[in-house]
């Protein structure tokens, strides 16, 4: 058959679907990992990573065991095109089939802001080191993110004072009402300052991530005080490389990729997208670009053995998630077993067996070969399947 397929970004969808081709002896495909950072960064465990340096080093996996037959080009790609993809220093990746999974940025320390796994770990531990002397911590955002690092900062450093803000009245206003009270009753137990209804009258006047007190005015009139901040919103996508390479109709005004349910760009036949680059209606989750892979690779193998792409992904329409708290606390919850059964809601003793005692590290390690074995790309969906949003680590 000989067919080769470009799958574009090494995150969790991009890695999990190269995976799943390549594992596959019989179909005789070459796969082409374009991908611009040295090592995968399992962003859903650099919350923990910033508040215990000594075990940063467990969410950064080399790309080179990845895969056993394809291979990895690192580069940043700068279009593309039904026959491939150009880079960004103007090699070129023929290809038969393109999997766009640039998944987003999100501001630090939720995921770093350099393709180099040494520079995003020293960020991390220079942003602990100030931390750890910072008494008053504010963190701007209530979403999963935010919420998740003021667990994380409570469990190692109980002392300290920590406030988040959000303009919403609610947090995570799309999930049950009692997932939301256990949310409240733990944050109040760990002495976590929720300040809703109001946002920043401007922004700190100190860099996020460095400690020097300072004050700021809330739209409501009142003040905040604290040492350090940390912004935990503001999610980016990356589809700014497509611009000019795809159709008017295959992009949304906020740049993200329309799929059909067989998840192919809208409007051709070899392209596809996965993760927070495209435009399904669905919280963007580590977890849901994982199902989007298997989707993908089972639709990519049809076409490469001449049969119709006949997988479809149907969103949810009840969300996910595991939110942990530090490593023994946190909520859960996932959809019903039966239709129009209520969600199912997770303690955190269950949060923290599944998901927050390791942050599914164990699991990363067996994809990418650094483990005592090689993870499926299914298992290791699996593990991220209600996991953390990736406005908290990635897709």
């Amino acid at each position: 058959m000989g067919r080769t397929v470009a799958v574009v970004g090494g995150g969790y969808g991009g890695a999990a679907v190269a995976k799943a081709l390549d594992a596959d002896a019989d179909a005789g495909i070459e796969v082409v990992l374009v991908e611009p950072k040295d090592a995968f960064v399992h962003a859903a465990g650099s919350l923990r990573a910033l508040v215990q340096p000594e075990w940063a080093e467990n969410i950064f996996f080399p790309y080179d065991r990845l895969l056993a037959r394809g291979r990895v080009v690192r580069g940043r790609a700068a279009g593309v095109d039904a026959g491939g993809v150009t880079l960004a220093d103007g090699r070129r990746v023929e290809a038969d089939y393109v999997v766009l999974a640039t998944g987003s940025d999100y501001p630090f320390p939720a995921k770093a802001d350099t393709d180099d796994a040494a520079d995003a770990l020293d960020q991390l531990r220079a942003a602990h080191k100030e931390l750890s002397g910072a008494a008053r911590v504010l963190i701007t955002g209530a979403g999963p993110v935010g919420l998740e690092l003021a667990g994380e900062i409570a469990a190692v450093w109980p002392g300290k004072r920590i406030t988040v803000v959000d303009p919403a009245e609610e947090i995570m206003p799309s999930f049950t009402p009692e997932l939301r009270a256990e949310l409240h009753r733990q944050l109040d137990g760990l002495g976590v300052e929720l300040r809703l209804g109001t946002a920043l009258a401007d922004p700190p006047p100190v860099p996020a991530g460095r400690a020097d007190a300072f004050t700021v005015a809330t739209t409501g009139g009142g003040e905040i005080g604290a040492d350090i901040w940390f912004r935990c919103h503001g999610v980016r996508v990356n589809g700014g490389f497509l611009a000019g390479s795809l159709t008017p109709d295959a992009m949304t005004r906020q740049g993200q990729v329309r799929v059909t349910g067989t998840l192919q760009v809208r409007g051709y036949d070899n392209l596809y997208a996965l993760g927070d680059l495209t435009d399904l209606a669905e919280a963007k989750m580590a977890g849901y670009a994982m199902k989007h892979a298997a989707v993908v690779a089972e639709n990519v193998l049809a076409q490469v053995r001449g049969d119709r792409p006949g997988a479809v992904y149907r969103p949810s329409p009840v969300p996910s998630i595991l939110l942990p708290l530090g490593p023994g606390g946190g909520v859960g919850q996932f959809p019903p077993e039966s239709p129009g059964a209520a969600p199912a809601l997770l303690p955190a003793s269950t949060v923290a067996a599944y998901k927050g005692a390791d942050l599914f590290v164990g699991r990363f390690a067996e994809l990418f070969g650094t483990g005592t074995a090689t993870a499926t790309a299914t298992e290791a969906g699996a593990a991220t399947e209600a996991g953390t949003e990736t406005e908290a680590g990635t897709a």
